[in-house]
């Protein structure tokens, strides 16, 4: 079979395609849509509230970005039958997939820490304390992995992706001027100053977040899907970067067309929740809190997951959730104590839980092209891909991600050393 044939669309609509396609359904949904996490919406909600539309140009760029990098991620999955981290190990050797491995545990478990911090936020809104929901939720996730199968746990995250409607309804009885949206998100708005650039990495880094592309194609090669079946892995991953993208676009327009437009001043996603209330009715609060709570609890479950992979494969353990303690000591382990840290930072009086739910977004953003570089030698080295190297379109969709975040990340950077420095260089 050749690359053409596997890279090339389903063909004609047929019940064998259609049940294929459902068999394969799964790690690109659930990937793209963890990723609309607590952090996620905090960030996206921000975006909305605090410089309106003028950023929702972004989000089409971003969703061409994010399918280039999820395909190249899954297909070097099903090629290879091995995940990101064993592939970095086996090029590059241990020493650097060792530093790989410490720089994305780091940003990974500030990510977790967020999840859990909206677990809290969301069910504060509903009158229960943290010292209860945030015990709880820690449990019914370690509960869920451990003790749940692959097939078990990827159902229960399909079902949680379905929550996400929340959202697009919350957007429609916010009633903003569809007219003015349609323009934002086609016509660039482009402001270069400290807090815009810095939105921008946040906006880039939670959309495709580093450890997507690690949980991504740990899961086709643990869910068994090859380069025969590949086209269908390929729609899976199309459709969950659309879901992701359409859920994150209307964060935005319901906090723009609302408190951006009323001067209301929010830090978390939970403030904009609550800042619904008056601007558009208890309805849109109680949607939003719902999205949040879940959006929370399913990437509680994901993203220890996904540090729990990639370390596993990085340093050559066992790993899986199909496996048990006994099989896989250090991959159990490992996400029990991201689990048990990550709940524990929360119970702390005092702990700067909007710092951490933004920076962690931030910092995904800044991490991320050094991660693209590693896929894109792996994904154009003939030995290991063969005939399924990227073509010359996604190369160069993926290296302008890598030159457009490093860009934003050494102004960002610049700007932090030097204060003025953005200022200066736009001659203000």
């Amino acid at each position: 079979m050749t690359a053409a044939r596997i890279i090339a669309p389903l063909g004609k609509l047929n019940r064998r395609n259609i049940f294929m396609f459902l068999a394969i359904l799964g790690p690109g949904i659930i990937t793209a849509n963890v990723d609309n996490d607590a952090g996620g919406i905090t960030t996206y909600s921000l975006a909305g509230a605090q410089f309106g539309l003028s950023l929702l140009w972004i989000m089409l760029p971003t969703t061409i970005a994010l399918v280039v990098v999820q395909e190249m991620c899954a297909r070097m999955g099903a090629v290879t039958g091995k995940g990101l981290a064993d592939l970095i190990r086996e090029s590059f050797g241990v020493k650097i997939t060792f530093y790989v491995m410490i720089a994305l545990l780091l940003t990974n478990l500030g990510n977790t820490v967020s999840e859990f911090a909206g677990i809290a936020a969301s069910m504060e809104l509903f009158g229960v304390s943290k010292y209860l929901s945030v015990p709880l939720g820690a449990v019914a996730v370690w509960l869920l992995i451990v003790k749940g199968s692959y097939r078990i746990v990827e159902k229960v995250f399909l079902v949680a992706c379905l929550v996400y409607v929340a959202y697009p309804v919350a957007a429609f009885m916010s009633g903003p001027d569809w007219g003015e949206v349609l323009t934002a998100s086609v016509v660039p708005d482009v402001h270069v100053t400290p807090s815009a650039v810095t939105m921008m990495i946040g906006i880039i880094g939670t959309t495709i977040a580093p450890w997507m592309q690690f949980y991504q194609q740990a899961s086709v090669v643990e869910k068994g899907i090859t380069k025969e079946n590949y086209a269908f892995s390929r729609l899976d991953v199309i459709v969950g970067c659309i879901m992701a993208i359409v859920v994150a676009f209307f964060i935005v327009v319901a906090c723009a067309g609302t408190i951006f437009k009323s001067g209301v001043r929010i830090e978390t996603a939970a403030d904009a929740a609550l800042a619904l209330t008056p601007l558009v009715g208890k309805y849109a609060t109680t949607l939003f809190a719902i999205g949040l709570f879940n959006a929370s609890i399913f990437a509680a479950c994901v993203l220890p997951l996904s540090t729990a992979y990639y370390i596993c494969e990085g340093l050559g353990w066992e790993l899986g959730v199909d496996k048990d303690f006994r099989e896989a000591p250090q991959f159990f382990w490992l996400f029990t104590l991201l689990i048990a840290v990550s709940a524990g930072v929360i119970l702390l009086p005092g702990a700067p839980l909007i710092a951490i739910m933004y920076v962690s977004q931030v910092v995904n953003g800044a991490v991320l092209p050094f991660v693209l570089i590693f896929m894109l030698i792996l994904i154009n080295d003939k030995r290991i891909m063969g005939e399924y190297v990227n073509k010359a379109t996604f190369n160069t969709i993926a290296w302008a991600t890598v030159v457009i975040v490093l860009c934003l990340t050494l102004l960002m950077t610049l700007d932090l050393v030097f204060p003025g420095f953005i200022a200066l260089l736009m001659g203000r």
